[in-house]
């Protein structure tokens, strides 16, 4: 399994809900603390797959572009 924004946001999602039923302040804290981590990571990944999309049409804009040699 690769990671993805999909991944990391539903184990961010899991974090929030655990920590909404937490009865103690310690495990609510951690909680708290990985769901914030999740959410970073999720925003990463996702700026990686909007950089990778972006080069991918660029790569193709530029073969399509470039001049065919004939034999």
């Amino acid at each position: 399994m690769s990671f993805s924004y999909e991944f990391a946001t539903e184990r961010a999602e899991e974090a929030a809900r655990s920590a909404e039923v937490a009865n103690l302040d310690n495990v609510r804290d951690r909680a708290l603390r990985s769901e914030a981590a999740w959410r970073d990571m999720a925003d990463r990944a996702r700026k990686t797959e909007e950089s990778r999309a972006r080069r991918e049409a660029t790569a193709l804009a530029a073969r399509e572009a470039a001049p065919t040699a004939e034999v």
